[in-house]
């Protein structure tokens, strides 16, 4: 299963891998630094708004232009397919995960990208858990932990995943945000490409996002 950031090591001695979703990507690197450390023990909630192109290249209703601009609608909610890789891989993580994982997707007004809301209660304090976000990512390349509020634009164009954490009482809140046609779809394969012919894991993905 090719998220490198869960899976590099297996990923560097593989002969195939199977690419991740696009709103697995963005939802499991939301997680997984909660998951390795054994925090999810309560009921994940999740809204996450995806561009256009998430549907693929096949004309549909809810894909046309005159449709989708200036619109919103909720689908698949609470049913995703991506639900069973992203529950798979958060398992492996944390044995005997059991939570909840309530996700209602949302079809956006824009293109290109993905940007999730997750959060779940916690005993974690934000300094701790900000802790925890950059310890795990520490050696990933593309996937920031940021200080600052993220948006969209930072990613688009780009292989790049950013998060950041807010805490409010009990709550954590995740953002994270990421490309859908890149780090969610053909950016992670030549990620995947690179680790397994033994390329440098950025070769062909420097990138600038469509605001910097």
């Amino acid at each position: 299963y090719g998220l490198p950031e869960a899976k590099r090591d297996e990923i560097v001695k593989a002969a195939k891998v199977a690419n991740p979703g696009c709103f697995a990507t963005a939802l499991q690197l939301a997680l997984l630094p909660l998951a390795k450390a054994g925090k999810l023990n309560s009921e994940v909630h999740v809204t996450a708004v995806t561009g256009s192109t998430g549907a693929g290249v096949k004309p549909g209703a809810t894909t046309h232009f005159s449709w989708r601009n200036d619109n919103l609608s909720v689908y698949k909610a609470f049913s995703h397919q991506h639900l069973a890789e992203i529950r798979q891989t958060l398992g492996q993580l944390q044995p005997g995960f059991d939570a909840e994982i309530s996700f209602v997707p949302v079809r956006g007004d824009f293109p290109r990208g993905i940007f999730a809301m997750s959060y779940i209660d916690t005993d974690l304090s934000i300094e701790e858990a900000v802790k925890l976000y950059k310890d795990f990512y520490a050696d990933a390349p593309f996937t920031h932990v940021s200080d600052r509020p993220i948006d969209l634009k930072q990613v688009v164009n780009t292989n790049k995943a950013v998060i950041s954490l807010e805490k409010h009482g009990s709550k954590l809140l995740i953002l994270s945000a990421i490309d859908n046609l890149l780090k969610g779809a053909s950016g992670q394969a030549v990620q995947n490409f690179n680790l397994i012919c033994g390329y440098p894991e950025t070769t062909g993905l420097r990138l600038k996002p469509s605001a910097f």
